[in-house]
């Protein structure tokens, strides 16, 4: 940020629009290996969609329960019943058994939660299709069984337990839920991996933990919850054969860490807080633990989604944030606060492109088409899939203080 020149609205400050990588329009060759910014943001809404899309809303009443994730953009969020992050709002679907449509303002990964965790009577509603996870596509099911293979061979697949992040299909959630591991969030990893080292010796023992699909949540959460050792983890490679990895490197590993990341999160580097630094004097730093462990060091606070806006909440008038992670979200949360000084950590400016794609354009559709009596894009999770993913839910549900 130093040098540049920038914007404020509100109490947002972010780079001028000469600073900003534009969706579609280029890359920061300087960020991590598949991290760019794809597609781009359709034009905001005209009012007589927004009177369509109350219109609809109004229709359906009861009968329809909106979920928004926090990362969506604000003309999405205004017909949220309920906002949060991704495991939140499925246990608030499931919650709402009255509701025969979940409409789903995320991502695929997210409204097949929800799918696994509501009843059969409920039909969950994701308004575009195309709304995927890069993160979560970076784990396709094929892989992971192979993996566990190599496992197998090497001879320590009886003495590991695989530990999903939520962001990931229905379909690695349930093979995590058959070799009897756990889903995790980012608020409860800390936890999610205690109780996983527990069933093979602990964490002080020699049991390990296959980690799926995000590297940088299970590297910062092993090194910087549980104390472990930076060499204590691997990083697991599907596109090379053993992984990329020798059988003794497998074998002394604690942490094998699938090879993902958001590419949102792993925009942010360690200069980035460097000169956010140098040009904003008592600034404080809270990042998303997706981000590269170089950035987590860096910073002074690192926390979930919901971490970051309770951080937000409870911080003195007049202080200085850099906050890295997605635009969206942090502009809301600086429209919220005018009395605080909000900056966006990244020195360009990248959304989440996928979970863009559900824009008002899109919901109302998907409303409008319930009122006529027709279900579109439907989220429906084999049973078998389903059945197993929903214990692996079940034992996150379980852990301690969740």
């Amino acid at each position: 940020m130093t040098g540049q020149n920038t914007a404020r609205q509100g109490g947002f400050v972010e780079p001028s629009p000469s600073a900003l990588l534009l969706l579609g329009q280029g890359r920061d060759l300087a960020s991590e290996r598949g991290v760019e910014c794809v597609g781009e943001l359709p034009a905001p809404s005209d009012p007589d969609l927004v009177e369509r899309a109350r219109a609809a809303r109004a229709a359906l009443g009861d009968r329809a329960f909106v979920l928004g994730h926090h990362y969506q953009r604000d003309e999405v969020i205004d017909f949220a019943d309920v906002t949060g992050d991704s495991f939140k709002l499925a246990r608030e679907a499931a919650a709402r058994p009255e509701a025969e449509f979940i409409l789903f303002c995320g991502v695929h990964f997210m409204a097949e939660s929800a799918d696994i965790l509501t009843s059969d009577a409920q039909q969950v509603v994701l308004p575009d299709l195309a709304a995927g996870c890069s993160m979560a596509d970076m784990a396709a099911i094929d892989q992971v069984e192979d993996a566990w293979d190599v496992l197998e061979e090497v001879g320590i697949a009886d003495s590991t337990i695989p530990v999903t992040y939520m962001n990931s299909s229905a379909a690695i959630k349930a093979f995590t839920g058959r070799h009897g591991g756990t889903v995790c969030t980012s608020s409860n990893a800390e936890v999610a991996l205690r109780w996983a080292f527990d069933q093979v010796g602990g964490v002080e023992g020699t049991g390990k933990v296959l980690f799926l699909p995000d590297q940088h949540l299970g590297r910062n959460t092993a090194v910087l919850k549980l104390a472990m050792a930076l060499d204590d983890c691997v990083v697991f490679d599907p596109r090379k054969p053993n992984g990329g990895l020798t059988d003794a490197e497998l074998r002394d590993a604690r942490m094998i860490l699938w090879r993902g990341h958001c590419s949102v999160h792993g925009r942010f580097s360690a200069k980035n807080v460097e000169d956010v630094r140098a040009a904003v004097p008592d600034v404080n730093v809270l990042v998303h633990p997706e981000c590269k462990h170089e950035v987590v060091t860096a910073a002074d606070f690192v926390g979930s989604t919901e971490y970051i806006i309770a951080m937000l909440d409870a911080a003195e008038p007049g202080s200085s944030w850099a906050i890295g992670t997605e635009l969206n979200l942090v502009r809301r949360v600086a429209r919220q606060h005018p009395d605080k000084r909000v900056h966006y950590l990244d020195s360009t400016v990248c959304f989440c492109s996928t979970m863009n794609r559900i824009d008002l354009p899109h919901l109302v559709w998907a409303m409008e088409s319930l009122v006529a009596g027709r279900v579109v894009n439907r989220i429906v999770v084999d049973a078998d899939d389903a059945h197993w993913a929903r214990v692996a839910l079940d034992q996150m549900l379980a852990l301690p203080g969740i």
